[in-house]
């Protein structure tokens, strides 16, 4: 059996992001320019990949950040399931442990393994796995996509990876993210490994050649 490679991708930086105000799948950002120039990087670095197939969120913000393969005319499917934790009352909100205990103390509720604590008015991680799964079947029930691109979001991310990989969901943390950062697995038909672990490497800009 062939082996099926999959290029997993957060999102490119929004205002959000910089101003550390949670999103979540209720908040529809955009990227700002920092973020739109990761994806133009990130385009540059793998577009020679022959991807089959792009899957993103239905978020404009995840969306963005593979613009430039789909303008290749790459086959593209969005999926709600693969939307950022839902963040309830938190969402819009700017975040930091003096302003938010209570958001801090659920983060660590959910790595002491009580991952069906609901956020105030959202999702828990068990959720977020459970509407993640039938993405994640149908991915696999597609041998003929053997190079795939999909770009999601950082607590969703970490979920997915989770659910990937057979993780508890206690561990999710263990998967750090970045804007616009690359892990990179290959599924054997039985079980994934990861070949990059959050990758940025492409955001770096080569200098140009030095004219003499």
């Amino acid at each position: 059996m062939s082996i099926k490679k999959v290029y997993l991708i957060r999102h490119g930086q929004t205002d959000y992001n910089l101003q550390s105000i949670v999103q979540g799948s209720g908040v529809n950002s955009s990227l700002n320019e920092t973020g739109w120039n990761q994806a133009k990087l990130f385009y540059q670095k793998y577009k020679d990949i022959p991807f089959d197939k792009v899957y993103t969120s239905t978020l404009q913000r995840s969306i963005q950040s593979v613009q430039g393969f789909l303008d290749l005319g790459l086959p593209h499917e969005q999926h709600a399931g693969l939307n950022e934790i839902h963040w309830g009352t938190r969402e819009g909100s700017r975040m930091t442990p003096e302003e938010d205990k209570y958001y801090y103390d659920i983060l660590q509720t959910w790595r002491n393994g009580n991952c069906d604590v609901c956020i105030e008015g959202g999702e828990s991680p068990e959720l977020v796995a459970a509407r993640q799964k039938p993405v994640i079947d149908l991915i696999l029930s597609r041998p003929e996509e053997e190079t795939i691109l999909i770009c999601m979001h950082g607590r969703a991310m970490r979920v997915f990876l989770c659910n990937l990989l057979h993780y508890p969901l206690r561990c999710m943390d263990q998967f750090e993210h970045l804007n616009l950062c690359l892990y990179q697995l290959d599924y054997t038909g039985s079980m994934f490994t990861v070949k990059k672990y959050c990758d940025v490497s492409h955001l770096v800009e080569e200098a140009p050649d030095s004219v003499l």
